[in-house]
């Protein structure tokens, strides 16, 4: 065993384009990190699919580099814990094998079954209202009509895969896959179970598996694991995951968080009513409650959080990171570029974007590109630009792309405010896009909020995956997080911007709801 000086965790962050390892110690100091990059396969019929196996083989490829990197020893390492994204669906048989691809979080084909599960006599928004109540009384939030959570990818299978349906023994989130092979028990945290939307969240010292929720999906206990609370310890490495790691058996195995969650807690923002923003491949706005906050017609909610005992407010919007890439590699370069350049390429963007006033000289972009899941629930919305001229260069079309994300944000975050109950200032932001200076003041600028960049943002993540680890081992307590969280930069709002910005903002609202029928017409039956 490590003594206390030197003792860390392996966090693993497992994100939909990319797994990403570090070494952190119980106090949060990354020593050495890396990544793994992952294929994923959008399918015509809004199917998005990942195998399993390669999360496996890419973590085992990842942690040999990284201990053979030199940056920590194997003898230091106590813990293991996974950060992982969230809302998706792997398909096991009885020793944990996954019987197809797995579904992510923007898998979107079981979304009329949620729909008729969901529906009744007096219906509001697609929603029976006595279900609606019902699922806002007990869980504190409801399934989205996209079908994008795991109960629309269980009721999807469960309708158009009966065989494949009959012969899984469990349905697991991507983390508690991991969990399985790590630690060779396959359970649930009482966080990562929220987006089944069957379980009974009143008494967060007890959640449970609710009967009537149950019934109402038309979900099956004995296919969905059993429930352990937030940061517990599962118990030691299994020896055959330990020999591939190159790790002892002794390192024990953390629940881990869905990523939203490890990302609220690695930025330090760990008080009740202290928010943090990310953008990274998708974007959210979150912020822990000290009681159960729902506004269903936003698709917010707070749920368990990564921490014992507390709830985060909580949301997702489906692309923000992605929208700069897709623009980079699919309409300003194209796929035949090199990979080494990519980075090169981001720069040399980005410095055209800062030559770019405010506002992109009116180019708006609409981010939608894989339809929208808050603060609105509709998977046919598309994106695009909107009022491009022939002055219109390749630095506005970047500078559009970031304020559009930003649009967004603001768009969100007034429904966070109002459901939090208060004014949320500063806004700690993590994910790739935080690494961006400009990125950054733009949200201060549109959002009229203190943006704090946290040192390091990429590795959020991993960083509140070591915290929640070591916080379940007990070597270090929740208060002592918000002042191991580094503060790279402070960005204020610049006033000159501020009616420029209140404009364009409601424009961009004016465009959603001047052409949501249109993206409705276009795209309903082959929506995301």
């Amino acid at each position: 065993m490590s003594s206390s000086g030197n003792a860390s965790i392996l966090a693993i962050d497992l994100g939909t384009s990319a797994v990403k390892l570090a070494a952190v110690t119980l106090r949060g100091k990354i020593l050495g990190g890396t990544e793994e990059s992952l294929d994923l396969q959008l399918l015509p019929d809004g199917g998005a699919e990942q195998d399993p196996e390669s999360w496996w083989a890419a973590i085992v490829r990842g942690t040999r580099r990284l201990l053979d990197s030199g940056a920590v020893p194997a003898s230091d390492i106590v813990g293991i814990n996974v950060s992982s994204q969230w809302s998706g669906t792997v398909a096991v048989d009885a020793h944990g094998k996954p019987l197809r691809p797995a579904l992510l979080w923007m898998d979107s084909r079981g979304r009329e079954h949620v729909r008729r599960a969901a529906q009744g006599l007096v219906s509001v928004e697609g929603y029976s209202l006595r279900k609606a109540l019902t699922w806002l009384h007990i869980c504190g939030g409801a399934p989205t009509l996209s079908g994008k959570d795991p109960v629309g990818h269980i009721l999807y299978l469960q309708n158009e895969h009966p065989t494949l349906y009959r012969d899984t023994y469990k349905f697991l989130e991507p983390k508690d896959w991991l969990n399985q092979r790590l630690s060779g028990r396959m359970v649930s945290s009482h966080d990562s179970i929220t987006l089944h939307w069957v379980t009974d969240n009143r008494d967060l010292a007890h959640i449970d598996y609710d009967n009537g929720l149950l019934r109402m999906t038309g979900l099956q206990r004995e296919k969905l694991p059993d429930l352990v609370p937030a940061a517990t310890v599962l118990g030691p490495l299994q020896p055959e995951a330990a020999r591939a790691l190159g790790l002892s058996d002794s390192v024990q195995v953390i629940s881990g968080a869905p990523d939203i969650l490890a990302a609220a807690v690695g930025s330090g923002a760990v008080r009740n009513h202290e928010a943090h923003l990310c953008i990274g491949t998708s974007s959210w706005v979150s912020c822990h409650v000290p009681t159960k906050k729902t506004d269903i017609f936003h698709q917010l909610g707070s749920i368990p959080s990564a921490l014992p005992g507390r709830y985060l407010l909580t949301n997702e919007q489906e692309s923000a990171g992605i929208c700069l890439s897709y623009l980079k590699d699919h309409i300003l370069f194209g796929p035949e570029s090199a990979p080494q350049d990519s980075a090169e390429r981001y720069a040399m963007l980005v410095r055209e974007a800062e030559r770019i006033p405010a506002g992109s000289d009116q180019l708006i972009f609409l981010p939608w590109l894989n339809g929208e899941r808050s603060p609105v629930d509709d998977s046919t919305l598309r994106g695009g630009f909107l009022n491009q001229s022939l002055k219109t260069t390749r630095g506005h079309f970047v500078r559009a792309v970031m304020e559009g994300v930003a649009y967004n944000s603001r768009w969100l975050f007034s429904y966070v405010e109002k459901a939090a109950g208060h004014t949320l200032n500063p806004v700690r932001i993590i994910g790739g896009g935080a690494r961006s200076p400009l990125w950054c003041q733009i949200h201060a600028d549109v959002l009229g909020r203190t943006i704090q960049q946290v040192d390091e943002p990429v590795l959020a993540n991993t960083r509140g995956a070591a915290f929640q680890a070591a916080v379940a081992l007990g070597r270090l307590s929740v208060d002592e997080i918000p002042s191991l969280v580094p503060i790279a930069q402070t960005f204020e709002p610049n006033p000159r911007n501020r009616a420029l910005y209140d404009e364009l903002f409601d424009e961009f609202l004016n465009i959603y709801k001047n052409n949501k029928a249109i993206f409705a017409r276009l795209n309903r039956k082959r929506s995301a």
